[in-house]
């Protein structure tokens, strides 16, 4: 009798416990970190505005932002062009809240040396950022160097490109004049670089100083792996002037919230041209450009001048077609 009831006594407590487990079945570890990720707050981070996530009073959500704050590969490159406003452009984008900016030109994709240290080294001279920011690296070298399309592409396929363009002509007497300065005025004459011949007639179509400015060459080289759609323009003389305008180009290109305006800026007297307001406590992108930036021009022969228009103006032309604006250079 006794074993009977023992029998009978255990066995209620066996399915007392399977039918509980049944029914209150707790997920395990690894169940608890899938549900974790896959929370409607994960799912939609990438779509939350920076205000959104600063007024969120989640936990899960806050917590989460902290893991995610990490060195990524940038998702936009300013790729060129040298002397067309590359630097005036990433300080003025870089006060985008949703922007995380590296302000080292690193030469990843135009220098052997250092494309050989790899991506993880490339990665880790990269800012802290969120998964909905835009991380963003310039070397204005990439636009003019043969075998950058083809890497960059490796890197990233859905990578976006901002170019600054400014007239080709400006541009290499701009170039000319900051190497003149670096080398102490120690530089032959500009039209000596540019020219064959010592009446300056002869245009020195080769030199490095003219080629930089055949835009549409180079485009050429980028069109082969990246489509047009994900290569921006921005113009360099507008990007003084009116700076707002073309900035406001840029967040949409990029698919930033606005946010950049004329309160940002402020008319500087000296340089003539609008400055960023000075940021408290960061130097790096804060007021005007450094004294080497907005420098005067030397003194060229107009015949030179003219010389360099000519030969630009039918490249001018082909550009203007293949991206569809005209920049007006003369």
């Amino acid at each position: 009798m006794k074993r009977r009831f023992c029998f009978y006594f255990v066995s209620i407590i066996i399915l007392t416990a399977i039918l509980f487990n049944t029914f209150h079945k707790q997920p395990e570890v690894e169940d608890l970190a899938t549900i974790f990720s896959l929370t409607e707050t994960e799912q939609s981070f990438d779509l939350l505005p920076p205000s959104t996530h600063a007024q969120s009073k989640d936990i899960l959500f806050i917590d989460d932002t902290k893991k995610d704050w990490k060195q990524r590969l940038p998702n936009a490159l300013i790729i060129g062009i040298r002397k067309g406003g590359t630097r005036a452009l990433i300080n003025s984008l870089s006060r985008h809240p949703n922007v995380k900016a590296c302000y080292r030109e690193l030469h990843f994709f135009d220098r052997q040396k250092n494309y050989h240290l790899g991506l993880d080294w490339y990665k880790a001279q990269m800012p802290p950022s969120l998964r909905n920011q835009i991380t963003v690296e310039k070397t204005p070298a990439y636009f003019v160097t043969d075998d950058a399309p083809r890497l960059v592409h490796q890197m990233s396929p859905s990578v976006k490109l901002l170019v600054v363009v400014r007239d080709p002509t400006v541009r290499a007497i701009s170039d000319y004049a900051q190497l003149s300065d670096k080398n102490h005025g120690s530089l032959r004459p500009f039209e000596e670089y540019v020219t064959e011949d010592s009446q300056h007639r002869v245009l020195r179509a080769s030199s490095t100083i003219v080629t930089t400015g055949l835009y549409v060459n180079h485009l050429k080289r980028w069109l082969k792996y990246f489509p047009l759609e994900q290569i921006h323009f921005i113009n360099g003389e507008e990007l003084v002037k009116n700076p707002v305008h073309e900035m406001n180009a840029v967040e949409k290109f990029l698919g930033l919230e606005p946010f950049i305006d004329e309160k940002l800026y402020y008319f500087n007297e000296t340089k003539g041209f609008p400055c960023l307001i000075t940021e408290r406590n960061d130097s790096a992108k804060s007021g005007c450009l450094s004294e080497t930036k907005g420098r005067p021009h030397p003194s060229i022969n107009e015949d030179v001048v003219t010389l360099l228009r000519d030969f630009y103006r039918p490249f001018n032309v082909e550009f203007y077609e293949a991206v569809g604006k005209n920049f007006g250079w003369p």
